[in-house]
């Protein structure tokens, strides 16, 4: 493996462990700052930071195995080690050194070594790949919590819908088969250290043939690393001086140069295109006006902006980055996601105004599934198609709505000069909507007075805002978009109407009809049979059902405009849980990865939001939002505004 230099004492490598090689860690590990120290054989030691524990793998002589020692690559505290008896005495004292100087900090330290288990243990296992593990402790030893905690979070490994077999035992010698001690008796006793064993069995790889199962790997790795964490935390909690707030903030902190290196070139490209302009139409309005001459019984001819990108050369491209090396497996799994939606979107730009198209977008975002079919059904039914007085209200043109905007952007730009969000009017965009952070609004586009404050905090108090935070924070992705993110920003930004006070029935409706064309388009319907469904069975004017209708057909049938209504329902259960909106708002992200940006702040890899909403500043706002977490259905909000 090839290490990238650092500064300092860390710079010296030796090619063997001396006692100079260790002062160093030492020194480094006393001052707080991290080792990452080359070791004979191709070892490694890497501590991120003060830590009460550390990971070993040692190789044994025989029959070692390269992916069981990637199975601790990318903690935060690790050591990888040879395990021939000839560097036995090295490794000892650098353990033992590390041990004394992590316990005079903590008051105690964990050692979790872990090994490849053998046969006959778990041969007669079936299936073959189901996950088992054998935990060792020291006979006698109070780590009770420990092993409760490591124990829990094995057992909840599942690996091809099988759940894992976890064996137990005590033992006078908690490490690796065949292996020697690293710490004396004596000294254990002294500094209080403990020690755990796991043997672990190779379900990555089939026993007979030795094919190697990558994936399995990969979630292997994720969810082991997940048990260290847990056992570290309960270790950490119960035999300790320090009271960490959560396991996951003993993940690692800093973060390799490849990390950073991937989620550019990730971001480069994402950057090179923008998905939703590329496949909206640039002559919406024209085609309404010729389709209303023709009294709707034609299909409308759509054209489209040339693509500023050739899909197969910015394909090579994407599966050029090597994420295979990302150690790390939280980021690891996210940047692979991200690799397969951004090669999915470039695909459908190649399928643009073809069948195909329909075919990609249903893999990007899903059927409209019965219960929000339902949900959409509902609403068309219970919610009148006008609000009360709406007939008195009044229109602000693009151009005082621009304004109005321009002025919202101000208001963020003055609390961070790094904004640099713009208002574009525009003749080839459909309505109004968020490119790059930009916002791009339609000449003839015309914002009702009762929902200009609805639309500011839709457009720029969801999108824009987001944009701005993902910008601020190290990782790029949360300013492009992450896999799937659309269904949560689209459901934040209409949340964001209700709780500006401006979500109508006839918004609401809109929502609802635009799943219903969704499911329509899947279903085998043209154009022309969706837009009479909508104008003449559901009360929605011909401008109405023509812009739905449009834009589920946009591309060859795009069927994003469903997660609107999916997403506000899912963020409407999420609040209803009791949980806090502003999360939400770190960044450009889908609700299956709250759980990894959460990990992700936990370990202080990324900040909370910079940008807050301008709309939750209102004491209005601030009621509406607690009558969320109180539980609300989603016909309730046009009642509760």
């Amino acid at each position: 493996m090839t290490n990238r230099s650092h500064t300092g004492a860390d710079r010296l490598q030796a090619p063997t462990i001396n006692e100079h090689m260790v002062s160093a860690v030492v020194k480094r590990l006393r001052l707080g700052q991290p080792v990452r120290r080359r070791l004979p054989s191709n070892g490694l030691l890497h501590i991120d930071r003060q830590l009460p524990f550390l990971l070993l793998y040692r190789r044994p002589a025989r029959g070692a195995d390269p992916r069981m020692e990637q199975l601790l690559r990318g903690e935060s505290s690790y050591l990888i080690a040879d395990g021939h008896r000839r560097f036995n005495r090295g490794l000892v004292t650098l353990v033992e050194a590390v041990a004394a100087t992590l316990a005079e900090s903590f008051g105690a330290f964990l050692l979790i070594e872990i090994w490849r288990a053998r046969a006959p243990q778990f041969d007669d296992l079936s299936p073959p790949f189901r996950p088992a593990f054998g935990i060792l402790a020291q006979r006698g030893d109070a780590l009770s919590s420990t092993v409760l905690a490591v124990r829990t979070a094995l057992e909840r490994i599942r690996v091809q819908r099988t759940g894992a077999q976890v064996e137990f035992a005590e033992s006078g010698r908690p490490w690796a088969p065949g292996m020697p001690r690293l710490i004396s008796p004596q000294l254990a006793k002294r500094l209080g250290c403990h020690s755990l064993g796991l043997a672990i069995r190779p379900v990555f790889r089939d026993a007979q043939s030795g094919e190697e199962f990558p994936l399995i790997r990969r979630a292997l790795h994720r969810s082991l690393g997940r048990a260290f964490r847990r056992a570290a935390y309960a270790f950490t909690r119960d035999q300790t001086t320090q009271r960490p707030p959560h396991f996951h903030a003993l993940g690692p902190r800093s973060l390799s140069g490849l990390v950073w290196e991937v989620d550019r070139e990730l971001a480069g490209i994402a950057d090179d295109f923008d998905f939703l302009l590329c496949v909206s139409p640039t002559n919406a309005n024209r085609a309404f006006a010729a389709c209303k001459r023709r009294r709707f019984d034609a299909l409308p001819v759509f054209s489209y902006r040339p693509l500023p990108v050739d899909p197969a050369l910015i394909k090579r491209r994407l599966f050029r980055i090597p994420i295979e090396k990302i150690q790390d497996p939280a980021l690891e799994a996210l940047f692979y996601a991200q690799q397969s939606e951004l090669d999915r979107k470039l695909t459908m730009l190649g399928d643009r105004n073809t069948r195909r198209f329909l075919y990609g977008s249903l893999q990007l975002y899903g059927r409209v599934e019965p219960p929000l079919l339902d949900t959409a059904r509902r609403i068309l039914a219970g919610v009148p198609s006008r609000s009360r007085g709406s007939a008195a209200v009044k229109s602000l043109t693009a151009g005082a709505f621009a304004a109005r905007a321009e002025e919202e952007i101000n208001h963020y730009r003055e609390i961070d000069a790094r904004v640099s969000s713009r208002v574009e009017l525009r003749d080839d965009v459909m309505g109004i909507m968020v490119s790059h952070g930009n916002l791009l609004i339609n000449r003839g586009q015309k914002v009702a007075q009762n929902r200009v404050d609805a639309l500011l905090a839709h457009e720029i108090g969801t999108h824009v805002l987001t944009y701005c935070n993902g910008r601020a924070q190290p990782f790029r992705q949360l300013y492009t978009g992450l896999p799937d993110y659309e269904e949560l920003q689209e459901g934040v930004a209409v949340t964001a109407e209700y709780l500006a006070g401006g979500l109508t029935g006839p918004r609401l409706r809109i929502l609802a009809g635009r799943v219903l064309a969704a499911h329509m388009i899947v279903a085998g319907a043209d154009f022309i049979e969706v837009f009479r469904e909508l104008d003449r069975s559901h009360g929605f004017t011909r401008q109405t059902a023509f812009n739905i209708t449009s834009r589920i057909f946009r591309g060859g049938g795009l069927l994003k405009d469903m997660v609107y209504l999916r997403g506000l329902v899912r963020v409407l259960e999420y609040l209803g849980r009791g949980e806090a909106f502003e999360p939400l708002l770190v960044g450009k992200f889908g609700a299956d990865h709250l759980a990894i940006i959460r990990e992700l702040q936990w370990r202080k890899v990324i900040s909370p939001p910079l940008l807050k909403p301008r709309y939750l500043e209102s004491a209005a706002a601030a009621r509406r939002l607690q009558a969320l977490r109180a539980g609300v259905d989603v016909l309730d909000l046009v009642k509760r505004v």
